[in-house]
């Protein structure tokens, strides 16, 4: 019989950014090789929910382990790609630079970047289908080439747990195919956590969704009619 290992563990969490509790009295566990659907409305805490997953964020109370250790000490076992990223249009760097960034954490950089992380890069960047625009300076790209690429930088990092914030908005319909198809590839070897308005790319891909709005409950049963009732009792 297979055991499933906990990647995830978030035990009576609350967090507040001062005004008020954000998250209050999470719990969740996601196991390896899981994709977990995270859905909700703006500004109820999907996102600082993921941050303090990726360890960029201390709970107020509770506490949040990833790979059986507290999530600030993973950061080089976790990829994770903001929905708004800072970028500098005007920094002159490349689609390849960018992408070997996620490298960083794996590699002294002393000697410069390893054979080793040029080629992670590379497959990223093809799975990615950015590798031709590798030259390219970032400010240059549009919307959905630019979150292609960052996604790109997240997966060189080669993770054990994927966390995506609203990967596909504000992409072509290009980009979210593109997108959608690594996702698929990439849940057959990783744990993948993501935040998305999108139902369909949802219903695609995971295996199960909690809805966030200060609180967190399980979406069990049709999609769309359980987001439909969430908002129509105000969750």
């Amino acid at each position: 019989m297979r055991i499933m290992a906990e990647v995830v563990e978030v035990t009576n969490v609350d967090f507040s950014y001062g005004t008020g509790n954000t998250l209050q009295g999470i719990n969740l566990q996601v196991t390896a090789g899981e994709f977990l659907g995270v859905i909700g409305p703006n500004g109820g805490g999907k996102t600082t929910l993921l941050k303090l997953i990726a360890g960029l964020l201390v709970p107020t109370s509770g506490q949040v382990r990833v790979f059986g250790q507290p999530a600030a000490r993973s950061g080089r076992l976790i990829g994770y790609v903001p929905q708004f990223a800072d970028v500098d249009r005007t920094f002159p760097i490349t689609v390849q630079e960018v992408v070997l960034m996620g490298r960083l954490g794996l590699t002294t950089f002393l000697g410069g970047y390893r054979e080793e992380d040029k080629q992670a890069a590379r497959r990223a960047m093809e799975q990615m289908g950015v590798w031709e625009l590798r030259q390219r300076r970032l400010g240059n790209l549009s919307e959905g080439q630019r979150q292609r690429v960052l996604i790109a930088r997240a997966v060189a990092g080669e993770p054990r747990l994927l966390l995506l914030d609203e990967p596909t908005a504000s992409v072509d319909g290009e980009a979210e195919a593109a997108i959608s198809e690594v996702l698929g590839r990439l849940h057959k070897a990783i744990t993948i956590i993501m935040v998305s308005h999108d139902l369909e790319l949802l219903k695609s891909h995971v295996d199960r969704i909690i809805y966030v709005n200060r609180r967190l409950q399980p979406v069990v049963g049709d999609l769309d009619l359980s987001l439909g009732r969430f908002l129509q009792l105000g969750h």
